[in-house]
């Protein structure tokens, strides 16, 4: 061990000597690559000192807070080049874990390993009743290996300690090397975890975790199976390949069929790492892209449970919290939060760390209320706060800043403009609006009413504008029985507020939003709805309540009027002209808006909104201008849709009026 590494800083030594002969020039550049060639130097050091300094050169890549992003890139190469060790050996520990010759087990093994890792190697085969199995084999004397690695890392660090006059004990790192790594040379352990990891993300269905063989699987060998998928490396391979012959437009097909499903990957990526992180509370402990796959089905898989990081709960929602003060620029918040996570340390200036976090990420521009700007990059300026403040590392704040920085790296490749936050901001959202918690309801307080509990209507209008594009909000809010919504926008920003509001507050999840506004300051409420802030709200509830009209004069009429959303009302006025459409999320066959005026939990709400205003009687004018003015507009739109449906039954599509304008005041 002492002569690797004494080699390895001659290496270092001569390569600055020779950098100090060259030109300025070519030292500015030299000095751009010098610290990647040190990593690579460390990286074959590591590859030639055994498993247990593989294992934490792997480790040390995960640490760019530690070791810098320049050395963490290149000891992140020691995922793919482990030597393998021989077949011979790999069968002779087979039948020495199982107890009986090979054939007894498996029909078939491949003869070279698929895949070779730091502690063992994988082989294709199958069983005796046909299935396909990965076969992860143990490298031979390793428990032997490895503890007498970490004794010489004991030896290291105490060394260290004496040279650099330390108080606290180094040796204990090892310690804590040592047990994790014993524990991965249990296979039992690895199995028995990933049957948790599968149970516990089952609810989920676009995870997918191999099946455990556990009469296949001893201390050395473990049994699971076979998941037949893509690798991230393969789809980027596929989606940057070149056309080397005349079949470039079969080619191009390719490279877009391979960019989508990169894209899709990752973001099923960024939301099982949420879900770990905000749901389950377990999680993925070595999420490269080497451990997952991307199914013919869709789904995204994961490799290797040797272990895994258990959150508390307290830390799950400081972690959602977290994310929702650095949307929102709440920077003294955020601090509130990362110190609730054991990041800050006690006796930390937390003024200073505050203005740090300000100066840093004050300057991200927002786009459609998300930081427009990669998550690599807020991350870059994350650990440079924290290397000056020497904020702890929990094990699991540093995997999922690394998991999502890693899958927007893979991103890249399929759409230079990907961004982390936008894929991940709409699964936050839909756990505020959906979990009813005394944690979350704490965190949305936060986000939508001031000190004062003032409602702030543009906060809120964002929130529910991110939230209205997630998937799993629709289904939350769309019963079995009824028709698919089909607002969900192609971009974030578009959407229908005033749909997910009123379909949102009859359901069951929709207890959040009912405790909100019954916490809201009244007053204050109808201020921020009749004020300009809220006027693509109060355009949008137009359209809710030209539905509800036009659907009780078609069922006045009878059922031979059918039913259209092809005509379009413009409004003509002021300063705000636009397009007044049927509402698309709420269509005259799907929408029962007589229950939602019976529902007598809304009736208590609006009650006590109202109260308040009513002894306000300048804002209570305002509120009925405002509605009589909505009304108006309602009326037209329904009215003219009505016409057109008429001339539509009895005169045919032809024949029928395609637009009418109306001019009035903005509401």
């Amino acid at each position: 061990v002492g002569s690797c590494f004494l080699s390895a800083v001659i290496r270092i030594r001569t390569s600055r000597i020779r950098k100090f002969l060259r030109s300025d020039l070519e030292k500015d550049f030299d000095g751009n690559i010098s610290q990647y060639n040190f990593g690579m130097i460390l990286k074959e050091t590591v590859l030639n000192l055994g498993p247990t300094f593989i294992k934490v050169g792997q480790s040390l890549s995960t640490r760019p807070d530690i070791i810098g992003s320049d050395i963490s890139k290149a000891l992140s190469e020691l995922h793919d080049q482990i030597p393998p060790f021989p077949r011979s050996i790999a069968m002779k520990i087979i039948e020495e874990e199982l107890g009986s010759p090979v054939e007894s087990f498996f029909s078939f093994i491949s003869e070279e390993p698929v895949a070779a890792a730091s502690f063992g190697q994988v082989y294709r085969g199958s069983t005796l009743d046909g299935s396909i199995v990965a076969v992860k084999v143990q490298r031979p004397n390793l428990r032997h290996v490895v503890v007498r690695d970490i004794y010489i890392l004991r030896i290291g660090l105490g060394l260290l300690q004496k040279i650099a006059k330390r108080k606290s004990d180094l040796r204990l790192y090892a310690d804590e090397l040592g047990k994790g790594l014993v524990g991965e040379l249990d296979y039992t352990l690895e199995a028995a975890n990933a049957s948790e990891f599968q149970e516990s993300h089952s609810p989920f269905p676009f995870i997918h975790v191999p099946k455990v063989f556990r009469y296949l699987s001893r201390k050395r060998v473990l049994t699971m199976e076979w998941m037949v998928g893509e690798s991230p490396t393969d789809l980027i391979s596929l989606s940057t390949g070149s056309s080397v012959d005349g079949s470039s437009t079969h080619l191009d097909r390719q490279k877009l069929d391979a960019k989508w499903r990169l894209l899709d990957l990752v973001n099923k990526g960024v939301e099982a790492t949420l879900v770990q992180l905000l749901e389950t509370g377990i999680l993925h402990a070595d999420p490269h892209p080497g451990n997952l796959r991307y199914t013919s089905s869709g789904q995204i898989g994961f490799l290797d449970f040797g272990l895994l990081c258990r959150m508390e709960r307290k830390h799950q929602f400081a972690m959602l919290a977290s994310i929702v003060h650095i949307v929102n620029g709440d920077w003294q918040s955020l601090v509130h939060s990362l110190t609730e996570m054991d990041v800050v340390r006690p006796g930390t200036n937390t003024l200073r760390v505050t203005m740090d976090l300000e100066d840093a990420l004050g300057e991200v521009e927002f786009k459609d209320g998300i930081p427009d700007v990669k998550f690599s990059r807020v991350l870059g300026k994350i650990w440079s706060i924290a290397l000056k403040y020497h904020f702890r590392m929990p094990p699991y704040y540093t995997l999922v800043l690394r998991s999502l920085a890693s899958l927007e790296g893979l991103a890249i490749a399929g759409d230079p403009h990907f961004k982390t936050f936008e894929a991940a901001y709409p699964f936050v959202i839909q756990k505020l609006l959906t979990e009813n918690s005394v944690a979350t309801r704490k965190i949305l307080h936060s986000v939508v009413f001031n000190k004062k509990k003032e409602f702030q209507w543009q906060r809120l209008s964002l929130f529910l504008r991110v939230g209205a594009t997630r998937k799993g909000l629709q289904q939350v809010i769309a019963p079995k029985t009824e028709t698919t919504l089909d607002y969900l926008p192609n971009r974030v920003g578009v959407f229908d507020a005033a749909n997910l509001v009123l379909r949102l507050l009859r359901t069951n999840n929709g207890v959040v939003l009912r405790r909100l506004l019954m916490t809201a300051d009244g007053a204050s409420l109808i201020r921020a709805f009749v004020s300009k802030e809220a006027s693509f709200f109060r355009h949008e509830l137009c359209r809710v309540i030209a539905d509800a009209l036009y659907q009780w004069m078609c069922e006045a009429l009878g059922r031979g009027i059918p039913v259209t959303r092809s005509s379009q009302l413009r409004v003509a006025g002021g300063s705000d002209n636009r397009e007044l459409e049927p509402s698309s999320g709420l269509s005259a066959t799907i929408y029962d808006y007589q229950s939602f005026l019976k529902d007598r939990r809304l009736k208590v709400i609006f009650s006590k909104i109202l109260d308040p205003v009513r002894r306000d009687p300048v804002l209570m004018l305002r509120l009925c201008w405002a509605a009589f003015v909505m009304l108006v507009k309602a009326s037209a739109l329904a009215c003219q849709r009505m016409l057109v449906s008429l001339s539509e039954a009895y005169l045919g599509p032809v024949l029928a009026p395609k637009r009418f304008a109306i001019s009035a005041s903005n509401s």
